[in-house]
């Protein structure tokens, strides 16, 4: 699909009353989203290959991460599969970290998909009490990213 043809489909959704519009071919799946005038927009390949845990060590990381969350806080999720970054480049702060406080709107990291750079934006606002995530691996979609402290 083409960079001109994802934008039609924005500015369709603009000036519609639609919220969310997915598209599937055999070659690739597409959703856009419209919230508050923001515009989400994902390109994933119809498969991907996952690879699991490769030790004993990772899968107990990854169960005590899901353990730590508190039902209070709200979570943060992926909206696409890639490399997540912390920051703009290896020499820049992140973007956030522990302790910070996030607004609406604030980009708060960066998914790497199809070599293309996604600026992943927060939809709540409050403070952040956990990265789940290490600079520059892998993510999954839906994958939690941040646990955040609503304000």
């Amino acid at each position: 699909m083409k960079i001109k043809e994802i934008q039609d489909i924005i500015n369709f959704i603009k000036k519609s009353d639609l919220d969310d519009v997915s598209i599937e071919t055999e070659n690739y799946k597409i959703r856009v989203k419209k919230n508050n005038g923001n515009y989400t927009t994902t390109e994933l390949p119809k498969e991907v290959k996952v690879s699991a845990p490769q030790s004993q060590q990772e899968v107990k990381k990854v169960e005590e991460k899901k353990e730590s969350i508190s039902s209070n806080n709200l979570i943060i999720k992926s909206p696409m599969i890639g490399t997540f970054y912390r920051s703009p480049n290896p020499e820049s702060d992140p973007f956030v970290s522990e302790g910070d406080t996030i607004k609406v709107g604030q980009t708060i990291c960066i998914v790497e998909a199809m070599k293309l750079f996604n600026d992943i934006e927060s939809e709540v606002s409050g403070k952040v009490v956990k990265i789940l995530v290490d600079d520059n691996s892998p993510i999954e979609f839906d994958q939690p990213l941040f646990e955040v402290e609503p304000s």
